[in-house]
Parts: C-alpha cells; structure tokens; sequence
C-alpha cells in the first residue's frame, strides 16, 4: 500500500484492522443478508465489540480516543465489501453519537454515549419527514412545553438506525416555538422506550436492504426539559454541523464502494477470456480500467484532505461538501463501468457487482442531494469572492 501524508502507520493498522473484519465477517454474508433484507443484530453487534462504535468518542465516554479519520477509514474499508453495513455503521458514529457528544451535557454525554459505544445498541438522527428533506423549515413535528416536559407530536421517515431491536432512540428535530413567523427548530433527546414512541422499518429498498431504515410517529411523546440538546432554536445550525461531519462518512461510503467495485472489475478482466485473451488486454477495457483508477485516486485525495482539516481544527464544510458530492458521483460511474466490464454477468443478482451497482445509487440522495450540495459550494466560493 503506498504511503499517504494523510495517514500514520497506526492509520494503516488500523484500515488492516478493519479491512480483515470486513472480509472475515462481513462479506460472506453480506450477499444472503440482501437478499432476505434482514437487518442483522449478531454482526452489528459484532462491529460494536470489535471497536468501530464511538471510534472518534473520548475514552472517558466509552469511546476509542481515535480521529475521524480513523472513522473514516473504517467506514471506506467496510464499504469496500458492503454497503448495508457501511450505512449502519456511518450513521451511528456521525449521525447517532456525534451530535450528542458535540451538543450534550456532561450529564448526557456519560448517561447515553456509553451504552451507544458498547456494541448493543444504535442511535438515530431524525431529521426528514415526508414534507421536509432539502428544506428543513418544511419540518412539521412539534415539540411543546408542559409541566417541566416536552410533549412532541409528529413524524420522520428515510431515518438510519431507527427501527430494529438494537436502536436506543433518537435525536429528534422539533419545532419548539416561532419568533416573527420563522420557525424556531431545537434537537431533543427521545430513547424509543418511551410512550408514545412508535417505529416502523421501510422495506423493498433498492439498495442498503440489510440495513435499518425506518419511521418514526410521536404520539403526545414526553420527555423531561433536561432532554433538550444544546440550546434551544439552534437545532438547525446543530443539523448543518452534524451533517458536515456526516458527509466524510458517507464520502468515505462512495470512495469504498468504488474501490470494491473496481477491484472486482480488474479480477474479472483478468479472468474473462475472449478471442483467446483476457479481456483485459483489449484497450477498450483497459482505458475503462484507467480511468476508474484515476477517479479513485483523486476521489480519495479530496476526500482524505477534507477529513484531515477538520481533524487539525480547520474548516471544512465546503471540503466536505465536495468530498461527498465527488465520492457519490464516482461510485455511480465506477459502478456502472464495472457492470459493463461484466456484462450480461454483472446484472444477476448472484454477483455481487450487481449489489453494488444499486447500493450506490443512494449516495447522491443521502445526507444532502447532489443539487443542494452544489448550491452548498457555490456558496462557499460566493462568499470566499465577496470577501
């Protein structure tokens, strides 16, 4: 493996770490778990235990000490095999245990994080609703006040982690008041025990089958005032941090995918003959196989330099924007490209090229459209222009 300025050896190590996981315990039944689109507890379990939970998190919560970019890694080298347990695996460390620990209490922080880094349970971040996605303001689900509690009423739906037996609750998006006709949106703290907290798992998904992915109703759900997280009306700047965080790891689910898609793509040009030749050697192929390299390889660079400023306490948000915005668009076309490698092979559900080729397709839709991070980065470099 060529060395990277981005990563130390203890980085290496640790991708080798997750890399023989990943192919030990997740590939093999990665395949059967798709087909039956069951979400599975044992190997998600299995993650938790091995360390990829909390990798990021202070070891006083429970957590693993580790950067992002070690979280980054893990969640490439898992994506690499699948998909599925990629997005669980993305979605609780940014998503689930990374707004708790940016915006909790220490009261929080100790009461929860612990339980969410150990392997038994997940957590969700639960933002979309049927009538809000790019628009956060569109969010309808409310959050009132009563006798020292919040009472919340409403709905979310497309939420990672939401809906199995192992998912401990959710952070929820809430409106909470309105100050001059605007919304005033917070982020309160709802475990899925409580009355009133129904779940709902969405099935016939097109890609990540084996992972969870539910609704969320609240029915006069109530919960303590303490279970605000952060400050009140600072829920949608809580969301737009959570998400620049959250778009290195799904970054970092397109740049594994591509990887894993590519290097199935090279073993079957190796394999296939045709005309008495690997196909491999026909220049057709192997321009396609070049430019699946190159794509790879600025994919990583982008991706590996926006994680390293936010590591180093920079900004990154415009980086991270384009990090995923450049990683989805890869994995579509080092995705397809395989297929075509393949043939008439590649569109069985017997080979796995034909998992990822759907699994990618949610890449340019989650955690920010294609559309809306364009809008993002122009911007950014608007702003950088007017300056």
């Amino acid at each position: 493996m060529n060395k990277s300025p981005y990563f130390s050896p203890s980085h290496e190590e640790f991708r080798m770490k997750v890399r023989k996981f990943a192919q030990e315990q997740v590939k093999p039944v990665a395949a059967q778990l798709d087909a039956s689109e069951q979400f599975s507890v044992e190997l998600t379990k299995a993650m938790g235990k091995a360390g990829f939970f909390g990798i990021n998190i202070p070891k006083e919560y429970g957590g693993h000490g580790l950067d992002y970019r070690s979280l980054v890694l893990a969640v490439e080298e898992i994506a690499r095999v699948d998909g599925s347990q990629a997005a669980t695996l993305a979605a609780h460390n940014s998503l689930g245990i990374g707004p708790i620990y940016m915006f909790g209490t220490e009261e929080q922080k100790k009461s929860l994080i612990p339980r969410l880094t150990s392997g038994e349970h997940t957590w969700a971040f639960a933002l979309t609703e049927p009538n809000a996605g790019s628009d956060a303001m569109g969010t309808e689900t409310s959050a009132v006040r009563e006798n020292g509690q919040w009472v919340i009423n409403g709905q979310k739906i497309f939420i990672s982690n939401a809906a199995s037996p192992m998912s401990l609750g959710s952070t929820i998006q809430a409106i909470t008041g309105e100050i001059d006709g605007k919304k005033q949106l917070s982020t309160i703290i709802v475990e899925s025990s409580t009355p009133g907290y129904e779940t709902e798992r969405i099935t016939n998904k097109m890609m990540w089958r084996a992972a969870d992915t539910g609704k969320l109703r609240f029915k006069d759900v109530r919960v303590p005032e303490a279970n605000l997280l952060g400050e009140e009306a600072k829920g949608g700047r809580q969301m737009l941090q959570t998400l620049d965080s959250g778009r290195l790891t799904i970054g970092a689910m397109g740049l594994g995918l591509a990887r894993g898609a590519f290097e199935m793509a090279q073993q079957y040009a190796n394999q296939r003959e045709q005309f008495g030749k690997p196909i491999k050697k026909f220049q057709a192929i192997a321009f396609k196989l070049a430019d699946m390299a190159v794509k790879i390889e600025l994919a990583a660079n982008i991706l590996y330099n926006a994680v390293w400023l936010k590591d180093n306490g920079q900004e990154f948000g415009k980086e991270a924007a384009m990090a995923k915005l450049y990683t989805s668009e890869i994995a579509r076309e080092v995705a397809d490209e395989a297929v075509q490698i393949f043939g008439a092979y590649g569109l069985v559900r017997d080979n796995d090229i034909e998992r990822f080729y759907r699994d990618q397709r949610i890449l340019q839709i989650g955690e920010g459209t294609s559309e809306i991070l364009r809008l993002v980065i122009s911007r950014h470099i608007d702003k950088k222009i007017t300056q």
